[in-house]
């Protein structure tokens, strides 16, 4: 395999997992057999609106509604309205899309099926704070957390405990009402109180453990968000306070992911092996590790044959510590080539399948053994761009981001390594 052919190949295990994932895949088959009744849409996510299309394509009755995706995450709908807001951080499109979800819901009529459409990201966009909380307050405390370092259990904790919509008080709303959840997941072990943040499902964790992850990472909470936490208004509905008439389904999972992927490696003649979809951590740390199993592999051709490729999926976080460009994955990446220095036999791919790392225009990125030899001629020292989170602008200077603009869809990180004789 030659090095151009070796990183096509990685592109093209990433693309089959994104369209292994993609609604249009995955949401018919999941649909009610009698398509014919009167449906009420909502949803929020990167992938929402892509869902919220595929409904309308599937369903023959009246459809009325509204989804809030990222920006450019938009698909055309012609009943359902489509709102683009902000992610990571709310703006005053997510919160205008979440009051009009609660509008929605109280105008259901008894006739009326409720289908809810998440998908990642859903936590950031239907952002509805709690009373006596402002949308700034929100934005500074979810700014702060996501430099931390914090896992995404414990973002979504705190924003559930502060939010109005999330943690199942949206299926509060609905009380008596039938409401069918579809779920496109982008978080470990596919739990349905982290997807989008578990809008209509019972919520586990506690105010207690929200005011604790706040105290952990030393992060500024004013005096009213505090007395907030403080009362039992600030508590999440249990499994007891919600309705029964509240049906929960996954259509696309990062495994899914994976295994498409693995799949696909196989009928290239390649052997995967897949680590798993729930790989968390520092970014920069956890690439330490898979440099470690790449580099035993390439040696000693354990524990699969070469040529072989290490798939894995989950969701790395950063703390952040300078002031570069760059998501998780290109984090990820960065750490993985500065350890493995030019491996002669090493190539490797780390995207959000997503289509977006973090807050920048690309997926992620890859690297070769020649781009070592390239960073080395033109004066690039990855330590340097490591220290100052700058994996975005390292691998803008050898042209090695990938690029794809939104999919529209969101199953978390991807990673492969592929390990050639």
């Amino acid at each position: 395999m030659t090095p151009s052919s070796a990183n096509d190949f990685l592109l093209t295990l990433f693309e089959a997992a994104v369209a292994a994932s993609h609604p249009s895949q995955t949401l018919p088959q999941y649909l009610p057999a009698d398509r014919t009744g009167k449906a009420v849409v909502i949803g929020a996510g990167k992938g929402a609106a892509a869902m919220a299309q595929v409904f309308e394509e599937q369903w023959q009755g009246p459809v009325r509604g509204l989804v809030v995706t990222r920006y450019q995450h938009g698909a055309t709908c012609k009943d359902i309205k489509v709102i683009e807001a902000a992610h990571p951080v709310p703006d005053e499109q997510g919160t205008l899309a979440a009051e009009q979800t609660l509008a929605l819901i109280d105008s259901a009529a008894d006739d009326e099926q409720i289908f809810c459409l998440l998908s990642g990201g859903g936590s950031s966009l239907l952002s509805l704070p709690a009373l006596g909380i402002s949308l700034q307050q929100k934005q500074a405390i979810n700014k702060a957390l996501l430099r931390s370092g914090a896992s995404i259990d414990e973002i979504n904790c705190v924003r559930k405990h502060l939010s109005a919509i999330k943690g199942g008080r949206l299926a509060a709303r609905c009380g008596n009402k039938k409401v069918i959840t579809y779920a496109i997941s982008d978080v470990p072990d596919d739990s349905p109180d982290v997807i989008a943040s578990g809008p209509t499902v019972a919520d586990p964790s506690t105010r207690i453990q929200a005011s604790a992850i706040l105290k952990q990472y030393n992060i500024e909470t004013p005096p009213n968000i505090q007395q907030w936490l403080d009362t039992a208004d600030s508590e999440t509905p249990s499994q007891e306070m919600l309705g029964e008439n509240l049906h929960y389904q996954l259509i696309a999972t990062p495994v899914d992911a994976l295994n498409a992927a693995a799949t696909l490696a196989r009928e290239h003649g390649i052997e995967p092996l897949v680590l798993g979809d729930t790989i968390e951590g520092e970014a920069s740390e956890v690439a330490k590790v898979f440099a470690g199993i790449a580099r035993f592999t390439a040696k000693h051709n354990q524990p699969i044959p070469k040529p072989c490729v290490i798939l894995s999926g989950g969701e790395t976080t950063v703390t952040v510590k300078g002031n570069g460009r760059g998501g998780r994955n290109a984090e990820f990446l960065l750490s993985l080539f500065n350890d493995l220095k030019g491996h002669p036999n090493i190539y490797a791919l780390a995207c959000d399948t997503d289509g977006i790392d973090g807050t920048e225009d690309n997926a992620g990125a890859s690297f070769s053994p020649e781009t070592y030899r390239e960073a080395k001629e033109q004066g690039l020292d990855s330590k340097d761009y490591l220290a100052n989170n700058d994996g975005y602008t390292f691998f803008k200077h050898l042209n090695r981001l990938i690029i794809t603009t939104p999919t529209r869809t969101n199953v978390n990180d991807f990673r492969a390594i592929l390990v050639l004789p």
